[in-house]
């Protein structure tokens, strides 16, 4: 009788284990779509650029691509560091590159682990060790760390916030994020106990009240995976100065008119102080 009771009880918690062992991989596979192949060498610009290899401080190689601002730019010392969103690689962001470019700022887009070139296995502490290893490297390049934006793109921003609380920068942007992955993930599997079960949090929302930087909130009204509403909650969330610039365009158009993208950049650039 012990005998029967002892293998159902292990028989319910190996049942318990595969369950949870695959909320795990359901979660991940969400929240992380890598692509491994670069579909771009970043030469398309038509400019001069850096295939930079840097490694972040658990020792993991990363790759990014460096983009100097051009000869006659009126913002040599300010550098824009590019977090991606969660899908593709730094070959899929060339376009962004090409709009942040012309306000005359340097551009360092970087992959995550599992990106692209970059070594290892995406995770939560691993993207935020990632963005400290490409900040760090453009401290070595020369720029002070106020002189740093960090830029976020979708999952990016919650990645951006995050080494805006790590390390001193001089703004940040956050381009259609969300306010936190347990909130997309009640939003986009409502019978799902995500809030309990979540260990994947990139909290960008509570974040936001103890930055004392610069803020740019960019968001669609349009936008289909990541609702208006998050944008506007991330928005109050944030210390003055702050600015908040509709995009146009869906989720993964945020460049369907980049000149009106620019335009929003062009009025950030101008509420930051330089050192």
């Amino acid at each position: 009788m012990k005998g029967s009771i002892t293998k159902k009880l292990i028989g319910l918690l190996l049942t318990c284990l595969l369950i949870v062992l695959m909320l795990r991989w359901f979660e991940h596979s969400q929240v992380y779509h890598p692509d491994r192949v670069l579909t771009a060498t970043g030469a398309e610009l038509g400019r001069p650029f850096e295939d930079v290899r840097f490694k972040a401080s658990d020792g993991v190689e990363l790759n990014g691509w460096f983009f100097p601002a051009g000869t006659n730019s009126h913002r040599p010392r300010l550098a824009v560091l590019v977090c991606h969103g969660n899908a593709g690689n730094i070959s899929h962001r060339l376009d962004t590159c090409a709009a942040l470019l012309p306000t005359g700022v340097n551009v360092f887009v970087f992959d995550y682990r599992g990106y692209g070139r970059s070594q290892g296995r995406p995770s939560e502490e691993g993207t935020y060790r990632d963005a400290q290893a490409a900040y760090q490297w453009l401290r070595q390049k020369g720029f002070a760390g106020t002189n740093i934006i960090a830029f976020g793109e979708s999952l990016g921003g919650g990645v951006a916030a995050e080494l805006a609380v790590r390390e001193p920068v001089g703004g940040l942007v956050l381009q259609s994020t969300f306010t936190s992955i347990p909130d997309m993930g009640a939003e986009l599997f409502p019978w799902l106990p995500v809030r309990w079960l979540g260990t994947i949090r990139y909290d960008t929302r509570s974040k936001l009240p103890r930055l004392h930087v610069p803020v740019l909130v960019m968001h669609s009204p349009t936008d289909e995976l990541i609702r208006f509403h998050h944008g506007q909650s991330n928005f109050a969330a944030a210390n003055e100065p702050k600015l908040f610039w509709e995009l146009k365009g869906e989720h993964n158009d945020p460049l369907a008119d980049a000149q009106h993208f620019i335009a929003g950049m062009e009025k950030f650039l101008a509420l930051l102080k330089l050192a």
